[in-house]
C-alpha cells in the first residue's frame, strides 16, 4: 500500500458552495454523485446548475458506480508538505462517462504500475469534519 497523504493539515482544502453541496455531501457519505440532464440524459462533472451539453437548467443528481479507468497521468516528483512522493495527477474516465482529475492510492507510483485504461474503483479519505476528497485505486483493491 502507498500511503499518499503525508499531512492532511497542508493539503489545499476544497471550499464547497451551493453548487458543489450535493457533490461534497456524497463524498462524506461515500458515495460519488454526478449531475445528468433531465432533458438529453447527459452525465457531467464538475457540478453546475445547467447541463453543459444543452444548457437545460432540469438536472438530477445520482450515485455513481465508483468504476473508472486510467486515462492519463503525470508522475510528480517535486516536493509538496501534503503528500509522500512522487504522485501520481491522474485524469480518470469514470465509467458514466465524465473525465475527472484525481490521485491514484494503493499502487506504486510509477509507469509500470500505472496502466493506462486499468480499471480503477473510488475510495474516499476524509480531510477535515466538512470535506472527504474522492480518490481512486486499482480495481479490487482495499
Amino acid at each position: 500500500m502507498v500511503d499518499l497523504i503525508a499531512d492532511k493539515t497542508k493539503i489545499p482544502v476544497p471550499v464547497p458552495t451551493p453548487e458543489t453541496a450535493h457533490f461534497w455531501q456524497g463524498t462524506q457519505a461515500g458515495e460519488l454523485r454526478l449531475q445528468r440532464c433531465d432533458d438529453c440524459q447527459h452525465v457531467y462533472f464538475p457540478p453546475r446548475p445547467f447541463c453543459p451539453a444543452c444548457a437545460c437548467r432540469s438536472v438530477s443528481v445520482f450515485a455513481a458506480s465508483g468504476a473508472a479507468s486510467l486515462y492519463s497521468y503525470v508522475i510528480n516528483h517535486r516536493p509538496h508538505p501534503g503528500f509522500n512522493g512522487p504522485y501520481a495527477i491522474a485524469v480518470v474516465t469514470l465509467a458514466e462517462g465524465p473525465r475527472m482529475m484525481a490521485n491514484i492510492l494503493n499502487t506504486p507510483q510509477t509507469p509500470e504500475a500505472l496502466l493506462l485504461d486499468m480499471p480503477l474503483q473510488v475510495t474516499f479519505e476524509k480531510l477535515t469534519e466538512e470535506v472527504t476528497l474522492p480518490y481512486f485505486q486499482p480495481m479490487g483493491d482495499q
